[in-house]
Order: structure tokens, then sequence, then C-alpha cells
């Protein structure tokens, strides 16, 4: 369990999502505008062919045979200029359309991904890392699907409808009350399956987001499926997992693809009684031959965009749910701020303190009453079994968390008056997982201290031991570290992070299970290079493995959230409790 944003839950409605998405369509507004006439340009040159139709087909005199071949060619002529140039305009319309939502999108993954910079721990800790990569993702890219294609087709579809209302109606308005039935079915039916598509289509993103997050899980610990052989487990568990994403795709798609079909029925329907009351008014000599079939073409238009609306209904809703996912992401509550008037940490001496300091993930308290005192350039090691609270101490102690109760001094000062970033910056941190990004084994070693030089980074090198593997490497320094690079082990990786721990040069240390990943003769000559590095220094060690902390200056060993034990090596052996109980499980 762990602790969640407090951000409001509130449901994100629709009208939300709209003006969210609205807001990165006026930052780029000069392109928004342009497009907003290159469409009513196009659309309107498109709307004038059926009138130049109807003027054609008038040319022919019915019952005579006489043609003005004149009118006939001018009328065509004319319409196939306002075609071309229709076609033209459109063109330009679909790149500035593909600009104005790449721009949109290169924003939005900007911002999501800066909010992930500023969230807490504690939010990763309670979101799967396969479920936020989707909305960074998929998510975000289907939003850009229906703003490139869907937003154009929404806003051609609304200039379509009112030019060909219009058009109409100047040449028929008794034909035209067909529509005033068959649209009020078309928006009733519409609206009614958009209200039961629309959780469907909610709940088909998250799905995915699970299944992503699962498959990451999975893949990520391979290795370990296939020493307990738990292929066969894992196929059904995930087999039921892909289930229930493929139920709610079929569901939404089955759902949302109804609309279209229904919607071109009731289109169809009205094209017939469009085709007979046109047959009866020409015959009632009320209209012109052209007149109908100018009528008819401007239906067509007319319930066309109705149909298409229909028709990308299932992908608007799919890009509202992706985007309420998007959105939830950015509005989760960021790290909170540094205290008014926070001041930076500076000559940083070591000395640590914790006094009667609480804390727990929700409900669960995991620290009681802890409190001890640490001088300036000691080491200090913290021990205990799985789940005691040693990981909770340091994540405290750099503001990963901040306490429910008590408070932590550095140099004699509350670290909660302090900027989190001058606090951080005090420490350098060496996890047991390590982490090593797609860049070169230089880059990653000075990956704290951009700054530094070659030479410094050889000497950390050479000071983990690690110098003479690296230079045996066909680019040395150089050689790129990526999935498809050299294959580096887990223990090779390790000696890299530290290495890159080393180069930092903070004035205090915190190794997690730093050397939980090396053998014991490798962890021997890096306990020797740590103990010349990190000279001076304050150091927190927390180790299972008790023979990287025999020396430590003072060891807590921590149980059930109190400190069960404090001293040296030698002074707790002597004690012979829990400290003792460990050793000699390791060594005896």
């Amino acid at each position: 369990m762990c602790r969640l944003s407090s951000h409001n839950k509130k449901k994100v409605n629709r009208k939300y999502i709209i003006s969210r998405l609205w807001g990165y369509i006026y930052k780029y507004k000069q392109l928004a505008i342009l497009a907003l006439l290159l469409t009513v340009s196009s659309n309107v040159l498109a709307l004038i062919g059926p009138a130049l139709s109807g003027r054609a087909i008038n040319a022919i005199e019915p019952g005579t045979g006489a043609v003005d071949f004149k009118r006939v060619f001018f009328y065509c002529s004319l319409m196939a200029v306002f075609y071309i140039l229709s076609s033209v305009l459109s063109y330009i319309l679909s790149r500035v359309m593909i600009k104005l939502s790449r721009n949109i999108v290169f924003r939005m993954r900007k911002e999501v991904f800066d909010r992930l910079m500023d969230l807490p721990v504690g939010y990763f800790d309670s979101h799967h890392t396969g479920d936020i990569i989707s909305r960074i993702s998929y998510d975000i890219d289907t939003v850009n699907t229906s703003l490139s294609n869907d937003l154009l087709q929404i806003c051609t579809s609304v200039i379509t409808v009112a030019g060909s209302f219009l058009g109409m109606l100047m040449i028929s308005p008794r034909l035209l009350l067909i529509f005033s039935v068959t649209i009020p079915v078309t928006i009733i039916f519409t609206k009614l399956r958009t209200a039961k598509v629309r959780p469907l289509f909610r709940l088909r993103s998250r799905k995915l987001g699970e299944l992503n997050g699962f498959s990451e899980e999975m893949v990520s610990g391979l290795k370990t499926i296939k020493a307990y052989r738990r292929e066969e487990a894992m196929i059904k568990r995930y087999d039921a997992v892909n289930e229930d994403a493929a139920d709610a795709y079929y569901n939404a798609d089955y759902y949302g693809s109804t609309v279209g079909p229904s919607v071109n029925f009731i289109n169809n329907i009205s094209l017939v009684l469009v085709s007979a009351g046109g047959a009866v008014l020409y015959l009632l000599s009320m209209l012109t031959l052209g007149d109908v079939s100018s009528f008819v073409l401007y239906s067509r238009k007319f319930s066309g965009p109705i149909n298409e609306a229909a028709n990308i209904l299932s992908e608007l809703q799919s890009a509202f749910a992706a985007a309420e996912r998007v959105f939830s992401l950015m509005d989760e509550l960021p790290e909170k701020k540094d205290a008014s008037g926070a001041s930076a940490l500076k000559d940083v001496k070591g000395s640590v303190r914790f006094e009667h300091v609480r804390f727990g993930y929700g409900e669960r308290e995991i620290i009681h009453d802890l409190s001890f005192s640490v001088k300036p350039g000691s080491t200090v090691a913290i021990a205990g079994p799985t789940g005691a609270g040693k990981t909770t101490i340091i994540n405290l102690l750099m503001r990963f968390y901040d306490t429910d109760g008590g408070n932590i001094f550095i140099d004699g000062r509350d670290i909660k008056t302090l900027t989190r970033s001058s606090l951080r910056g005090a420490f350098t941190m060496v996890l047991q997982d390590t982490w090593l990004f797609g860049g070169t084994i230089a880059e990653n070693i000075a990956y704290g201290s951009e700054s530094a030089s070659m030479d410094e980074v050889i000497k950390a090198a050479k000071a983990v031991r690690i110098h003479d593997y690296i230079m045996s490497l066909p680019d040395g320094y150089d050689t790129v570290l990526s999935d498809d690079g050299v294959n580096v082990s887990k223990g090779q990786k390790q000696l890299i992070t530290i290495a890159r721990a080393m180069l930092q040069n903070s004035p205090m240390v915190i190794l997690d299970e730093a050397t939980s990943n090396v053998d014991t003769r490798t962890e021997l000559r890096i306990q020797e290079a740590m103990d010349r590095l990190t000279e001076g220094k304050t150091s927190f060690i927390i180790a299972h493995r008790l023979s990287t902390i025999q020396n430590a200056d003072m060891i807590l060993v921590i149980r059930n959230g109190d400190i069960a034990e404090c001293g040296t090596h030698d002074e707790l052996l002597k004690k012979g409790g829990v400290y003792s109980s460990m050793y000699k499980s390791q060594f005896v």
C-alpha cells in the first residue's frame, strides 16, 4: 500500500475535456484560424457544384431534345474549376491540420512528462509503469488522431450541412420538410447510443492501461518466471487480463459501430422520400428537372456529414476517454512546494538527527517513534528484516515523503525549512535497482556531474575497479549502453552506478543495498574504494549482507519501525540480541 495523491477525484465530464483541448488549440490560434478559413473556403466552393449542375441540366429542354451546349459546357467547366480549387484547398488544409495537431501533441506530451517529473515518489509507488506509459503514448496518440482527423471532419460537416440546408431552402422549402422528420430521429438515436458508448470507451482505455502494466511487469520479471517454471501460470494470468481488454475493445467498438449504419439507413430513407417528392413536384411543374437534381445532390451532402459524424462517434468517444486519462494525470497534485521562506542547504557538515519521527503509508504506520543522531563524517548502517522500515527512513531523510510527526534535522536545521533541491543535492544515492540510460558509459558515470572531465570519470571508474573492464570493450568509455548494445552484467551495471555516485562528491552518501548484485570478491574491492572515497562524509548504508557494515561507526537495528538495538558491530555481538542472531545466521 502506498500513499495516494490527494487531488479531487471528480468525474471528468465532456465539457471539461473539450475546454481543455480548446486551450491547446488556442495556443496555436494562427494555425487554427488559417485552418478555419481553408475549411470554409474549400467547402463553400464544393457547395456551389450542385447548383451549377442543376443549371447545366436545365440547359436541356425536356421533350424537344434541344441542348444549349454552350451553357452546358460553361457550367460544367465552372463546376470543374470550383471542385479543383476545393481539392487544392483541402490538401493545404490537411497539411495545416497535421502541423496543428503535431504542435498540440508535442506540447501535451511535454506537459505530461513535466508533470511526471513534479509528482511525488508515492504516485509511482501506486501506479503501474505500463499504465503511465500507455497514457503518454497510446492515449495521446488517440487524442492526436481525433484532432487531426475528427476535428477537421466535424468542422467540414458543420459547414456542409449549413450550406446544403441553405441550398435546399432556396430550391424548395416543401421538400425540406422531409428532413423535419428524419433529422430528429437521427439526433435522438445518436444521443441515446452515445450515452451507452461513452463509458465503454472509458473502460477500454483503462483496460488497455492495465494490460500494458501487466505486460511491463511480466517482461521485466521474465527471468524469475522462467527460473520458477511459472510460464504456464503467467500465460493463464495474461490470457485473463488480455481477455478483459479484448472484451472491452469489442464492446466499445461493437456498440460504437452500430451508430453509423443505423444513421445511414435513416438518411437513405430520407433520400427515397426526397426523390419521390421531387418527382411529384416536377410532374406538377413546381420544380425543374435541374432543381430536382440539385436538391438531391444537396440532400446527399446534407445527410452525408451526419452519417460521417455518426461514424466518427466511436473515435470521438475513444478520444474523450483517452483525453480524460491524460488530463487526470496532468491534474495530479505535484510534490508539495518548499515551505515559504525555505533556504538552501549550504556548507554541509553532515550531522543528522531524528526526533520522535512517525510515518505511515495510509492508515498503516511504519515508523512509530524513531529518534537517533549521527555525527558529521560518521558511517551509519541500518540493518533489519525486510519490511522493518529501513528504506522508509532514507525516503524520509531525502523528503521523498514527509513525516507524519516529529522532525528531522541536518546540521541543526529542520529539513522542512530547506529547499528539496539543495537537500537532495547534499546526498549521493546508490540504489539496489540499477538505472542506466541509453548513452555512453562515460555519460552514465557523469550523469550527476555533467561538468566532470574525462579524467575525473576515469578516476571514479578506477576507484570501483571497473576501468579495466571498460577499456576491454571495443569503444571503451564511448561504448553505448542500450537494449541493443553491449551485454553488461548486473554487477557491472552496479559498479557503473557506484562510480557515478563517487564522481558526484556530495557531502553525504546513501547506499541502499548498493553491493547486493556483486560477488564477494568484487564486494571487497568496492568496500575498500568506498572507505577511501567516503572518508570524512556522513554515510548511510542499508544492507542485508552484514559483512558490508562491520566497520560502521554505528549500526541501527530496525524492527517493526523501531530501533531494537544500536551500537558498533562488536558491541552488538556482545549483547547477543537481534543483530547477533542475524550475524550468526549469515556466518555461522
